[in-house]
């Protein structure tokens, strides 16, 4: 997520730009890659192509008994990031649940309008955070995700996604997800590997959808989380506002070995921030054959064109040899229909 938080231009363009969002309801469906694992194409959405093979042939040489490859089942551990790498990230869903919240809470208690950073967000006053830069943003993410229970934080996220939109593509959150990585998830899975999550986002957002969006449980979810108390009194956990892990760009290597306890075999990333490239560097250092990935956006017809400007995570894809998935190129389709 601070990687998200800190980039001001972006946000203070949300901020103007970001409409009141209608509740929206979805047809409930099964995702189309639910049978793509064991089928003849377990790729589909991706093209036919030097990536697609060498990712197939990797799943295959590793998970073959018999082979100086193989890998133990216990061993085959997946990573993923997720903004711009499992789903769109031009804006951050996180933001979006900050606007939500911020809504939600100035409705509760009125008074909260007068007093920053709910102001600056009602007022749509863009000086408030340029002046304020990184602390006014992170001011906001703790006045909007903390000071609640665990229960009222997850009740919270649920009616947020069940009447978010997208802005820009006006579809439901689950359609911003990508569908070659979904079909990439069962793919794994199907063949042994654990897949787990490791974002910037906060741990709590994204394990509300997790399970229903990705087919990944919440224990299976690394992010950034605010340090928590217990409170006797009504028996629950509550959040404070103070970080207790940043989990971005190095402090991914740590969060995995916090919660997961082993380097990752596969990992997976994007370019635009610079923020996954030590988690694909911890996994190359796994004592089994490993295998890195960077999403580069580069399809603007489909999704968007950008990059970094210092072109770090390709030239260090390039450098250390990472498998990078073009989208415009590698990928038939983008989004998921369900």
């Amino acid at each position: 997520m601070y990687k998200k938080i800190y980039m001001l231009p972006l946000f203070l363009l949300l901020l103007i730009s970001c409409k009141k969002t209608d509740a929206v309801t979805t047809a409930g469906s099964k995702d189309s890659t639910s049978t793509v694992a064991t089928s003849g194409d377990p790729l589909p959405s991706w093209n036919d192509g030097a990536l697609k093979k060498e990712i197939i042939d990797y799943v295959s040489k590793v998970t073959k008994e018999g082979s100086p490859d193989f890998i133990p089942v216990e061993s085959r551990i997946a990573t993923f990031d997720n903004d711009g790498t499992l789903w769109a990230e031009k804006p951050y869903v996180q933001e979006l649940f900050a606007f939500y919240r911020v809504k939600k809470m100035v409705e509760a208690n009125p008074a909260l309008a007068q007093k920053q950073p709910f102001k600056a967000i009602i007022e749509k006053d863009k000086t408030f955070f340029e002046k304020g830069g990184d602390k006014a943003l992170i001011e906001l993410v703790a006045a909007t995700h903390t000071g609640m229970t665990e229960d009222e934080f997850e009740a919270s996220t649920k009616e947020f996604f069940a009447g978010a939109q997208y802005p820009g593509k006006n579809v439901p959150l689950k359609q911003i997800r990508y569908q070659p990585q979904l079909e990439l998830l069962n793919y794994l899975r199907a063949n042994g590997f654990k897949t787990f999550i490791v974002t910037g986002g906060t741990v709590e957002l994204v394990r509300a959808i997790s399970a229903d969006f990705y087919g990944i449980p919440k224990d299976q979810v690394v992010g950034t989380s605010f340090k928590y108390s217990f409170d006797d009194a009504t028996n629950s956990i509550k959040r404070e506002p103070a970080l207790d892990l940043l989990d971005d760009k190095v402090g991914k290597p740590v969060g995995i070995q916090l919660h997961i306890g082993q380097r990752p075999v596969f990992a997976c990333g994007n370019e635009g921030g610079a923020g996954d490239l030590a988690m694909l560097r911890y996994s190359s250092g796994s004592k089994y054959p490993s295998f890195q990935m960077l999403v580069n956006h580069n399809d603007s017809i489909r999704e968007y064109n950008y990059q970094e400007k210092d072109n770090l995570s390709l030239n260090t894809a390039a450098k250390y040899k990472y498998h990078v998935i073009s989208m415009k190129d590698d990928w038939k389709k983008v989004f998921s229909d369900n």
